[in-house]
């Protein structure tokens, strides 16, 4: 129903949200880090977790030895959770599919777990994270299958700017 609505709903959602997904099993998190971690030195900076939620990925890359990672996200209650965890240097309320307040090349690597589905963030989502990346930086993404198939995998395939590194089986998340 837009961006406000889902913005809404995150934020109804985020004091719960880790409890929950933790019962949930829910593996985005884990298994984007695995990858950023396999292709991204530990001490790269500055990187952007791109719908950080609560933190949870935060937490994570501070521990694997990211020391800069901005959060952007579209719920001010979620990146509020994020804000108690210490694990940002800077946080972003807004959402993917416009432009972006950030210099070109500004981040060696960007993740973005669980935001590139149905109902919130399609391909339109996706340049403006290209724009962001440093040249030949990593971005990581979770993308959910129908819409790889739809647009993600002949965007990726045609655009020029990108090398497509590693793609996982599909898995449930």
């Amino acid at each position: 129903k837009g961006t406000a609505a889902v913005a809404a709903l995150y934020d109804k959602w985020a004091a719960s949200y880790d409890a929950e997904m933790a019962v949930a099993g829910y593996r985005h998190p884990s298994i984007a880090l695995a990858l950023l971690a396999r292709h991204v030195p530990k001490g790269s900076a500055p990187l952007l977790d791109a719908g950080a939620g609560t933190g949870l990925i935060g937490q994570w890359l501070q521990i694997m030895g990211y020391p800069i990672v901005e959060a952007l996200d579209i719920s001010e209650g979620m990146l509020a959770v994020a804000k108690t965890k210490n694990c940002y240097s800077a946080f972003h309320v807004l959402g993917l599919g416009g432009p972006l307040p950030f210099a070109d090349g500004q981040f060696k690597a960007i993740l973005s777990a669980g935001v590139f589905t149905s109902g919130h963030v399609g391909i339109e989502g996706l340049d403006e994270l290209i724009r962001s990346c440093s040249k030949g930086g990593i971005i990581v993404l979770t993308v959910k299958g129908t819409l790889w198939d739809e647009s993600f995998a002949t965007h990726v395939a045609g655009d020029s700017r990108l090398r497509l590194v590693e793609v996982t089986e599909p898995y449930v998340s």
